[in-house]
């Protein structure tokens, strides 16, 4: 259990890491973003498994859901922002400007 506790910490870390220092493309730091979520719903998901309830079995579903709202809408300001600004580099990107 400590093997795969560490492995899931390792790897929402590593998502961190990457999401902090990687600050090149909204692409790259969408994909940190899905890692970060996926080891969330891996440990969340071996948790409920543990616990043998039937109360926390809705709840990896649930931050499932909520990553796929985040993904797609993540996509969307991908696409609006390579269509009006021609990259997806955030160093390009000013939000002070309209």
């Amino acid at each position: 259990m400590v093997a795969t506790h560490s492995a899931f910490t390792i790897t929402f870390l590593a998502g961190l890491v990457g999401l902090a220092f990687n600050r090149n493309h909204l692409l790259s730091a969408l994909l940190c973003l899905e890692a970060m979520m996926l080891s969330l719903f891996l440990g969340l998901s071996l948790w409920a498994l543990q616990l043998n309830t039937s109360i926390f079995t809705a709840a990896p579903i649930l931050l499932l859901a909520l990553s796929v709202c985040e993904a797609s809408a993540g996509l969307a300001l991908l696409v609006a922002t390579t269509r009006t600004h021609g990259s997806d580099r955030l160093k390009n990107l000013n939000l002070l400007q309209c």
